[in-house]
This record gives C-alpha cells, sequence and structure tokens, in this order.
C-alpha cells in the first residue's frame, strides 16, 4: 500500500503509542536526539531488544524525504495514470498468473470472499508481480518519516510495527522496501503488516516477500476493512469503498477495479 500525497493507505486507525511525543524536525540535524527520545515510547509500547538495537541503527532516509515531498503521479487523469503504470501488461501478466495458480486464488476467495482479479491488480500494481519491492531499508525509512514533522502520528504506529516487526524476525534492519517502508509483494505498512498479516503457507512466519503469504494477508486486510463475499467493486457497487482503505488516491482506485474486472472475465 503505497503512500500519497494526502494518504490514508489502509488506514484503519491504530491506538496512540504516547502520551507525550518524541520532538519531530524538518532536517537531519535533530533525528539522532529524536531516536533516543522515540526509544522510550518504544519500550512503553512494547519494543524489545532487537526492535530498538534496529531503532538504533536506522538513519536519516534522505531519499524517503525526497520522494514524500515530491509526489507527482496520483495527479494524472486516470487514462494517463493507467497507461503510465501499464495497465495492459498487469492485466495480460495477471490473467496468466489466475490461470497458474488457480487453486490457490480459488482459497483466497473461499476463506476471504475476495475474487482473484482485484487481488492480482494490487499485486502488480504495487511491485510488478514481486519484480521490483522497493530499494530502501525498511526501517530507516519508516522511522525518518515520523521524525519528520509533516506526518508523524500517521506513521507513529507503523514506526512502532516495524519495530515490533524486527523483534518477532519478520525483517531485519537491513530489509529492503519502498520509498516510505511499505514491504513485500504488496507493500503493506509495517503497522498494518503485524494487524494483518496471514501465514497462509503454515511455516510459522508470516513472510511478506513470499506471494502467498502476502495475497493472503491483502485478501484479510480488505475482509476486514469490510469487503462483502459475492458484491461488486466497481464504482457504485459495496466494495469499492474498500477500494479506499487499501489506497486513497481515486484514480488508485478506479484503476485498480477496471484492471480487476478486466482480469476475471
Amino acid at each position: 500500500m503505497r503512500i500519497l500525497p494526502v494518504l490514508c493507505l489502509s488506514l484503519l486507525p491504530l491506538l496512540p503509542v504516547t502520551a507525550a511525543a518524541a520532538t519531530c524536525g524538518n532536517t537531519s540535524a535533530g533525528f539522532e536526539a529524536w531516536k533516543a527520545e522515540f526509544a522510550r515510547e518504544a519500550t512503553r509500547a512494547g519494543v524489545r531488544a532487537k526492535g530498538l538495537k534496529a531503532l538504533q541503527s536506522a538513519s536519516y532516509a534522505s531519499r524517503t524525504i525526497s520522494a514524500d515531498r515530491n509526489q507527482k503521479s496520483f495527479r494524472y487523469s486516470l487514462d494517463k495514470f493507467m497507461q503510465l503504470r501499464g495497465s495492459a501488461t498487469i492485466v495480460a501478466q495477471g490473467r496468466k498468473r489466475k490461470a497458474r495458480n488457480s487453486a490457490f486464488y480459488a482459497a483466497l476467495e473461499k476463506k476471504y470472499g475476495v475474487p482473484a482479479g482485484i487481488l492480482i491488480a494490487i499485486h502488480g500494481m504495487e511491485t510488478a508481480f514481486g519484480n521490483f519491492m522497493g530499494d530502501s531499508q525498511v526501517v530507516s525509512a519508516i522511522v525518518t518519516l515520523t521524525y519528520d514533522c509533516r506526518r508523524s502520528e500517521f506513521f507513529e504506529p507503523h514506526a512502532i510495527g516495524a519495530l515490533k516487526l524486527v523483534d518477532q524476525g519478520a525483517i531485519t534492519s537491513q530489509t529492503l522496501g519502498a520509498k516510505h517502508g511499505e514491504v513485500g509483494h504488496t507493500q503493506f505498512l509495517p503497522g498494518n503488516a503485524l494487524r494483518y498479516g496471514v501465514d497462509w503457507t503454515g511455516d510459522g512466519r508470516v513472510d511478506f516477500y513470499d506471494m502467498q503469504d502476502a495475497l493472503a494477508s491483502t485478501a484479510h486486510f480488505l475482509r476486514k476493512k469490510g469487503w462483502k463475499r459475492g458484491k461488486g467493486y466497481q464504482p457504485g457497487e459495496p466494495n469499492h469503498r474498500v477500494l479506499k482503505e487499501w489506497n486513497a488516491a481515486t484514480v488508485y482506485q478506479q484503476a485498480l477495479a477496471i484492471m480487476g474486472r478486466q482480469i476475471d472475465e
């Protein structure tokens, strides 16, 4: 779930982490002092030794800040947006993926009520079906965004989530993800990864870099956000509003609906 200019991707409110927030900043100058403050908040929120060590080693992510302050693609028209995102390729490849893994997608729909088309469209849109899951260190990116004054409150539960994922062994301080700290095949923000992750493969851990775990977690997320089994997801249909929970940009929601329908045809 990628971050947008007004972003509310996957935004079921998470519980407040602290009573007194660490002091944010708009440059790297106060980052190390902020980390020391935030470590106390993280400890109160239940982060343990491995997570605190990852926080201590986090670096100020300049590329993340630059990306966050220069977002443009979601200002495009629907046609332009779909062209830039390669919608025709996503649909063509998505149909093949559905045919090759029909039993897997049928099992997901049986359990969560979410059809293959929308899950495959999300997978294609977010990471080109896992071909590019990001080149930024997840912990450093999400911690930097929490320190930055623009949206500290939004990112704080996701920073805590990332540190708890480190504690659990789901990620490390070196794990790579997207610029805003999203992880895996469908780009979950860490707080949502922690909350909605599913161990579909049954190996005892939730691995967002495993396609099956990631897509099952995505279906679980949509179900928990109100997806209605057997109902449509085109504009005006009951499940279209749930797409907003995945991504707040109207053009993104419209593109997912179109591609999902085409994949399922």
